[in-house]
């Protein structure tokens, strides 16, 4: 996995959040793993598609989650209803979107699919597993942390 196509998506993780929440953050330590996959509760996927293959997880806890969804329409929000979802989703939005300009920017050529929310009981038992390394770029703050995992290769 190239650097060049990681750091793209931690500047725009830091930026987005500390934009939209208001808050400090701090990078945890990076890990890699064997597959991308969720671990937290609450999972907002996107696929890449272009010079590179793969995909981007965004992962929290449900009450990291409700926390979020909160601060970014400034009331409680006291259930992870639509609402909170579709901010989820949103977030996601932000920072894929604001990493893909910076690819881009730097001469790569990428595409996103929307975001696929994804949290609670898996229907089947079963939990989305990405069958890729994965670099995982802990984000924390004082409301909990986001994992950012970014799986992505180049293609043959």
């Amino acid at each position: 996995m190239r650097v060049e196509y990681i750091n793209p998506f931690v500047e725009a993780s830091f930026y987005v959040l500390k934009e939209v929440l208001g808050t400090e953050l701090r990078r945890g330590k990076l890990c890699m793993r064997e597959a991308a996959k969720p671990r937290l509760g609450v999972t907002s996927r996107v696929g890449l598609s272009g010079d590179v293959s793969g995909w981007v997880l965004i992962d929290m806890s449900r009450e990291t989650a409700l926390a979020v969804a909160s601060a970014m329409n400034e009331e409680k929000l006291p259930d992870f209803d639509e609402l909170a979802q579709a901010t989820i989703g949103e977030l996601t939005n932000m920072i894929t979107a604001n990493a893909v300009t910076r690819l881009h920017a730097a001469g790569f050529n990428f595409d996103l699919t929307p975001p696929f929310l994804f949290y609670g009981a898996y229907k089947g038992g079963k939990r989305i597993s990405i069958n890729d390394e994965a670099l995982i770029i802990p984000i924390e703050m004082p409301m909990g942390t986001v994992e950012i995992n970014v799986a992505v290769r180049e293609k043959e």
